[in-house]
């Protein structure tokens, strides 16, 4: 979609422009034993993937199934039309599942996914998981007096181009992001620290206003939030675009300086702890801040479908405690995923709906929890570890020749 995992879809539209989509790759013989590396391997087709347990065996529960039936739901446009970029599936692998959702009665939304999916688990199924939320903070539609912090919408100068510097060979796929100089020549966009600076001042762009810098900061690594004004008015931002660059975790740079830790004058790792530093610290936190050069620009939500939730990259609503964010050259797209993990708020049942400029590899995921403190709290201090497993369509893994 953030801290622990820089949502831009996701976040959303992160979203619209990954890459190109992989072409489906079958997994070379019944062997679940990958031949490349999880740090080499490109796609789970390519990684090697090998059966999970039944169904049947996860424990699903009612209330956890329902939700995630519901999330699924909303995802069947994407997979019955979209290529996987994981390898695994065909859109049509979708079909039979996604026609029988809608009237699926939801009592029994467990029974659902018993009767159509079965249980992979990609490479060894060692999961990772964080979290993400729907920040709320102070701001306005207008600058006035304690709210000079601009929320831009995505600017028309932003391009994808070919800079001058990358050879002929290497341009292959979609131009990276940038921007047109005076002399028309095609350079990186600016840089986090030059649009703090003013780089796009001047220009109708501002959507919004925040109070809070350090607050901004982070509501741009969650990838969506809401703004809420002194009147009571709740302004509902969404993720429009990034600025090209590489997402910089700040709490990785206080790890390298020492600054996290459980000794004297150390800060925990999680987002409170990192928030924590920079109010007590403000110059060196506001320096620290400009480090990471990606900015997010968004947009406002004011539709029905901002009654759900906000918008992850495949282009639906995401649900608190029901979807999660996922590298989809990894997982597909709106598939179901259990997570069986070390801790409990993490455990069960979720739908891949989004992903984040930090969640890269095999079984990273980054789950959503929606809006408000609980919503705060666990998503800012969530770091799980456990077992993930996929339910994709019955009679994929024959397709693909796993035993």
């Amino acid at each position: 979609m953030i801290g622990k995992a820089f949502r831009q879809p996701r976040t959303l539209a992160l979203a619209a422009g990954l890459g190109l989509l992989a072409a489906c790759v079958s997994i070379p013989g019944p062997r679940p034993t990958p031949t490349p590396s999880p740090a080499t391997a490109t796609t789970a087709a390519l990684l090697g993937v090998a059966r999970g347990p039944t169904v049947e065996s996860m424990g699903l529960l009612p209330r956890d199934s329902a939700a995630a039936l519901d999330a699924f739901q909303t995802s069947c446009s994407v997979l019955t039309s979209r290529p996987d970029e994981s390898g695994l599936t065909r859109p049509a692998d979708w079909n039979f599942a996604c026609a029988n959702a809608p009237g699926w009665p939801r009592d029994r939304a467990s029974a659902f996914f018993q009767t159509y999916f079965e249980a992979v688990r990609v490479g060894d199924g060692a999961a990772y998981a964080t979290g993400y939320f729907e920040p709320e903070i102070a701001g306005s539609r207008t600058r006035r007096p304690g709210f000079a912090v601009p929320v831009y919408a995505l600017p028309p100068d932003l391009v994808r181009c070919w800079r001058d510097d990358i050879p002929e060979r290497e341009r292959t796929g979609r131009a990276p992001l940038g921007r047109f100089d005076e002399q028309g020549r095609c350079v990186d966009y600016y840089t986090h620290a030059q649009i703090a600076d003013g780089a796009l001042a001047g220009r109708g762009l501002e959507i919004g206003w925040a109070a809070d810098a350090a607050e901004f900061f982070f509501l741009q690594v969650q990838g969506s939030g809401r703004l809420l004004t002194p009147e009571g008015e709740v302004i509902r931002i969404g993720y429009a675009g990034q600025n090209g660059h590489s997402y910089t975790g700040i709490g990785g740079l206080m790890r390298e300086r020492g600054l996290i830790g459980s000794g004297p004058g150390q800060y925990s790792g999680s987002m409170q702890g990192i928030l924590q530093y920079i109010r007590e610290h403000p110059a060196e936190g506001a320096a620290l801040m400009r480090e990471n050069a990606s900015w997010v620009f968004f947009r406002v939500l004011d539709g029905p479908e901002a009654q759900i939730g906000p918008i992850g990259s495949i282009g639906v609503p995401v649900r608190a405690e029901s979807s999660v964010a996922v590298d989809p050259k990894f997982v597909p797209y709106g598939a179901p995923v259990f997570l069986s993990t070390d801790r409990p708020e993490a455990r069960g049942l979720w739908v891949a709906q989004d992903t984040g400029g930090a969640i890269r590899g095999p079984n990273r995921f980054d789950t959503f929890w929606g809006a408000g403190e609980r919503a705060r709290t666990v998503a800012g201090g969530m770091s799980a570890r456990g077992q993930a497993t996929l339910l994709l369509p019955r009679g994929t893994l024959d397709r693909l020749g796993v035993r």
